[in-house]
Order: structure tokens, then C-alpha cells, then sequence
């Protein structure tokens, strides 16, 4: 048996879809590399006014997904050090998981009957099966 990789719910299922995206990506543009482009003065100032916005949402009891993840692409975008920019990058793939899988615990109204349908435990949502990663949407079975 092997060891168990990932203790936190649902990040197995998001691992292998970012691997399965990321597996799509190298076929279709093959191994890049870029400049970070990030750590400028306008980026540095954007980080600050996303983190207070986000703050200002979360003390009010308003803060969304959108609020956290924009601080946090915002801080990323604001950092010139590659360790720290890398830090960053973790806690941005760290939200995204933690929204997905927000996301796949939530119930959706049937568009037929209004009857809600729940997600994750059959691996439907209200259009259909989940696709396993890697799966065209188009391509799951109906």
C-alpha cells in the first residue's frame, strides 16, 4: 500500500486535476520559461489596497473567495524575491483549493425542479457527472 500523500480533504482530487491541467498545458505549449514580472511599485501598492480590502470585507463579515484569492495574486505579484514569490504562489494554489473544494461541498438547485442536488457524493452537479481530471466536460458520461 502506499502512504497517503494528502491528508487534507479534497486536495488529492485538486492535485490531480492541476496535474491533469498541467499535463494539457506541456502537450499544447511544451516546457516555458518567462520573467516573473512581477515586484514593481504599482503591484507593490495593489497588494496593500487588496489586503485592506479584503481585511475591511472579513471585519464587516463580507469577505468572498474572490477578496482572499485577489490578496493573495496580489501579494504574489507585488514580490520580486523568487523564495518569497514562490511562498506566494503556494498560498494562491492554497486558496484555490480551499474554494474548490467549497465549491464542491455546496448544493445546487436542479434547473428542471428546483430540488437541490448535492455534488460531491456521486460526482454530479446540477449539469451532470463531475468529469475526472483531466476529462473534457464534454466527454463525461451522461
Amino acid at each position: 500500500m502506499y502512504p497517503t500523500l494528502f491528508r487534507t480533504p479534497g486536495v488529492a482530487r485538486f492535485a490531480e486535476a492541476v496535474d491533469a491541467e498541467r499535463q494539457a498545458q506541456l502537450i499544447k505549449w511544451g516546457e516555458q520559461r518567462h520573467p516573473n514580472g512581477t515586484g514593481g511599485a504599482l503591484d507593490q501598492r495593489a497588494a496593500r489596497d487588496a489586503r485592506t480590502a479584503c481585511q475591511y470585507a472579513a471585519e464587516r463579515g463580507v469577505v468572498t473567495w474572490r477578496d482572499i484569492l485577489g490578496e493573495e495574486v496580489a501579494e504574489a505579484f507585488a514580490e520580486s524575491d523568487p523564495a518569497a514569490l514562490r511562498a506566494e504562489l503556494v498560498q494562491v494554489a492554497a486558496v484555490c483549493a480551499a474554494w474548490i473544494s467549497d465549491l464542491d461541498q455546496r448544493v445546487y438547485p436542479c434547473a428542471h425542479c428546483g430540488e437541490e442536488i448535492a455534488v460531491d457524493p456521486a460526482r454530479w452537479t446540477w449539469f451532470g457527472p463531475v468529469p475526472e481530471p483531466g476529462q473534457p466536460s464534454n466527454l463525461a458520461p451522461r
